[in-house]
């Protein structure tokens, strides 16, 4: 039978599948000696166990639960329930990957009308006691009993309001007596029973309750974004409890050994004199910078800061620590690798490195390669005049601008409709995950720099201002105020996550500059790297930052948006509406220098770097009017004004439109197609392609076209667009006297011409497989059909894992990938093979790429620095299997 429950001091480090992250940390610094509470953890496999018989505490593990009870009864000299010296404990969740905030936690279980009494005479402290048992029914009730925190605090509120306190520690014994009958009452009206006194039934129903968090929404919302698999479970820690809420002498805290928001090398966290462990990251009181607690208990500061080093020291990472101090004594109750920004990440990493704690290779792979989006963003303009309207604590960097909501559900269903929130809160809860994921940014009025929001905003790169008490949130009118100015729903701010000020309206931004550790650390990345790294980019602007981010070519140019500019639309309308080869001619020879100077530019640009240029791929009534606009326009005419100038032209271009029109433009003429009928569209392109080169090598630029087909199924198909091409250059090379160097290949996007690349490859100098196409055609999935009626349910659902138009479906589409690359270098050896669809952009695809030896990705240029990253992780992950 394997063992569901280990005590402390029986696991390591190393064994998080089963102790989760919380329980193997615990685990190691009582292996290492440091001053932690004992007690023991409930495996992850019995988490999984209990879920699978639907939700019972199965016999085993009631056993083991009550023999390693027994255990930490005889190690602490104390008893659960017992009225002489009762032991109390905590209950806390422990997934493998962290997920703060995300499941149920449970202080003070032991707790009842008797054992509270004896914890005031041990303590000869009754205020403390009764303090701690009131918080235990409040907590107990809202987690296990379901009973919401909000009648509690409701009730608390109007207490202190009646005796006329203005905080919780000027309650007196006989007050919180008086409040905990309340409490009672308040559970006995919404559960219909008394609540618990025995305390082994309280622990096993917070086990029960702790294993059914693991399925809550917040913690599946939150499981989803950071892609943690379902299966993993949660374990479950009991630990005895040792109290920060015994007077002045006692506090709790939780501090990070670097600053999770720069990376600086300082001590970062906050603190609370008397006070109890959730009240810090709550954010229900806004506690005090822990360098502060070196005034207050300097020898306890000094232990602690020892005590960082050596978790930092002895973890290799920075730490996230949670501590306690019980009568001027210091207790660890949590460390693990701490959740910081981007940022923050970078320099760690780097810096880490020159101080000799890790190698190069473990640095790059210590940043998560999505981070790196959060630097790539546009920051408030220094240069111009800030009104500030409210400042409060800098707790996650980042500018934001976005209309003001109150509430989770409000931001969730204003962002799917596109619009930009920024979630005000007085403080956020764990049930607040969706609205902080659909915003983009979170303000509180009250809570610190590692309060709740904080954590979870860093954790997402999202800016994120804490404790701003300025503001005065007036949730049932849906406002804020600040002194005389209102704020109302909908109104639209600007925050600064890295100073802590908010702004009215819409501020200035400017483009984001990359750090040097950033430079340094992509150096790294190159240095490791096999895999290419090229930009999608169609103009100037997009290629000159595809190379300031890095990349090392331009992958794919898409010249239908060079279309699109509105002074060609009515060339190019021309060019489809003309009825015959002359016409056509006609417009194509307009077109012809515009897109000259289009490849001109780009090739200048990229100054001897290579560029795949796409041919034009969609079908031509893109570019044409809405056809049911268009029959509104004409009816109207036809009945308003029938001797309208305007109606004849429309009714042909209405005629026109309606020939072209397509049941599936997708599948129709579209790509190499559209060449195949009308060959002179792909010569005009290939001949403004040559011509433009030809300038910039009379200028002395180096340029590499590599012209791309699309949309080839067929051998033959691209045998004909090669010759056009070749006619192109030929033609071009002896008008200039300039000969370019240069490749033709295909890109490779619906799956038969994955199973026919050997042939394909015979006309093919490269292939680009574009996998956005690639997905809709293996799948028979419209994408946009797909996204906006059935695709999230099939994810929700789990009947696919991901969303396969942004993570590469590595079974189905990967496999034609696998097979086109297998089957076009059995044809070539030396075939350049690349991806240029979103994929190109995605780490786990990039990953793919490299496993399966294609020769570079192609992403949107603000993803290439992620790419670099992604693709050197690849590599010394690579090498450490090998090894």
């Amino acid at each position: 039978m394997d063992k569901l429950v280990y005590m402390f001091d029986e696991g390591k480090s190393g064994m998080k599948e089963t102790l989760g992250g919380k329980g193997a940390n615990l685990a190691e610094m009582t292996r290492i000696g440091l001053p932690v509470p004992y007690g023991f953890t409930i495996s992850t496999r019995a988490c999984n166990a209990y879920h699978d018989s639907d939700k019972k505490v199965t016999d085993d593990l009631e056993h083991e639960v009550l023999e390693s009870l027994h255990h930490l009864e005889s190690v602490t000299g104390k008893k659960l329930g017992d009225v002489s010296n009762p032991l109390l404990v905590s209950v806390r969740s422990g997934s493998v990957f962290s997920m703060p905030g995300m499941m149920d936690t449970v202080l003070n279980l032991g707790m009842n009308d008797d054992t509270v009494e004896a914890i005031a005479g041990l303590t000869n402290n009754p205020r403390f006691a009764f303090d701690s048992y009131r918080r235990f029914i409040q907590m107990f009730s809202d987690v296990v009993l379901d009973v919401d925190a909000y009648f509690f605090e409701r009730f608390l509120e109007d207490f202190r309001e009646k005796k006329d306190y203005a905080t919780d520690p000027e309650l007196t014994a006989g007050d919180w007596k008086e409040v905990i009958v309340g409490y009672k009452e308040i559970v006995k009206s919404h559960t219909k029973r008394l609540f618990p006194q025995d305390p082994k039934e309280q622990l096993f129903l917070a086990i029960e309750s702790v294993f059914d968090s693991w399925n809550n929404q917040r913690a599946i919302i939150y499981r989803t974004l950071n892609k943690i698999p379902k299966h993993l479970g949660t374990a479950v820690n009991i630990q005895s409890m040792v109290f920060g809420n015994m007077g002045d002498d006692s506090g709790t805290g939780v501090a990070f050994t670097r600053d999770p928001s720069t990376g600086e090398s300082i001590l970062y966290g906050e603190y609370l004199i008397n006070a109890q462990g959730e009240d810090v990251v709550a954010g229900i009181r806004t506690p005090q910078p822990i360098q502060t607690l070196e005034e207050n208990m300097p020898a306890v500061f000094q232990q602690f800061v020892e005590t960082c080093n050596r978790l930092e020291s002895h973890y290799g990472d920075m730490q996230d620590i949670e501590f306690t101090v019980e009568r001027g004594n210091l207790f660890i109750l949590q460390t693990r690798n701490g959740k910081r920004t981007a940022q923050s990440a970078i320099r760690i990493a780097v810096e880490m490195v020159k101080e000799g704690i890790i190698t190069k290779q473990e640095a790059l792979l210590r940043v998560d390669p999505e981070q790196l989006n959060q630097l790539l963003h546009r920051r408030i303009d220094e240069s111009i005049e800030i009104n500030q309207l409210a400042k409060g604590l800098p707790a996650s960097p980042g500018a934001a601008t976005g209309q003001v909501v109150f509430d989770s559900d409000d931001a969730e269903l204003l962002a799917k409709d596109g619009k930009k929130v920024i979630l005000v809160r007085t403080e956020t809860t764990p049930d607040d995950i969706h609205g902080i994921v659909s915003s983009q940014a979170v303000v509180t009025s009250r809570g610190g720099m590692t309060s709740h929001a904080a954590v979870v905003a860093r954790g997402m790169g999202k800016a994120c201002i804490c404790g701003c008490d300025q503001i005065r949130i007036d949730i049932k009118k849906k406002e804020f105020y600040v002194g005389d100015t209102v704020v109302h729903y909908l109104d639209t701010i600007t925050i600064d996550g890295g100073t802590g000020e908010i702004m009215l309206g819409e501020v200035s931004m400017i483009d984001p500059q990359l750090s040097e550790e950033f430079q340094e650390l992509l150096s790294w990345a190159d240095d490791e790297r096999t895999l290419g790294v090229r930009a999608n980019a169609d103009n100037p602007t997009d290629a000159r930052k595809a190379l300031e981010f890095g990349a090392g070519g331009i992958g794919l140019c898409r010249t239908e948006h060079m279309f699109m500019d509105p002074a060609r639309v009515p060339i190019v309308q021309e060019m489809i509406l003309a009825e015959n080869f002359e016409d056509r001619m006609i417009a194509l020879t307009k077109l012809l220098p515009m897109q000259q100077e289009d490849f001109s530019n780009i090739f200048e640009v990229m100054n001897g770097h290579p560029v795949t240029i796409r041919l034009l791929d969609p079908p031509l009534h893109e570019f044409l009017p809405d056809k049911e606009e268009l029959i509104v326009e004409v009816t109207k005419l036809q009945i308003m004004d029938p001797q309208s100038k305007e109606l004849p032209e429309k009714e042909l271009l209405l005629r026109k439109i309606r020939q072209l029109d397509e049941f599936n433009p997708m599948l129709g003429h579209r790509g190499c197609r559209l060449g195949v009928v009308y060959p002179e569209i792909y010569m005009m392109q290939a001949k403004a392609i040559f011509y433009a080169a030809a300038l910039q090598l009379e200028k002395g630029f180096d340029v590499t076209p590599e012209i791309m087909i699309p949309l080839v199924g067929h051998v033959n198909e691209l045998k004909l667009m090669r010759i056009v091409v070749d006619e192109a250059a030929e033609l071009v090379a002896n008008e200039t006297g300039k000969k370019v160097d240069y490749t033709v290949g295909t890109m490779i996007e619906i799956p038969r011409a994955a199973l026919t690349a050997d042939q394909i490859a015979e006309e093919a100098d490269f292939f680009s497989f574009g996998t956005n196409d690639l997905t809709q055609t293996t799948f028979g999935f419209s994408r946009d059909d797909a996204e906006s009626k059935f695709l999230q349910h099939y994810i929700d659902e789990q009947t696919l894992p991901d969303n396969p138009f942004m993570i590469l479906d590595q079974d189905g589409v990967g496999k034609l990938i696998e097979t086109g690359v297998n089957l076009g270098r059995k044809t070539k050896p030396a075939l350049k093979t690349g991806i240029c669809g979103e994929h190109g952009g995605e780490k786990s695809s990039i990953e793919f790429c490299f496993e399966k030896g294609l020769d570079y990705v192609s992403c949107s240029p603000y993803r290439v620095p992620l790419a670099r990253l992604a693709a050197a992780q690849a590599t010394i992950r690579s090498k450490v299997l090998i090894h």
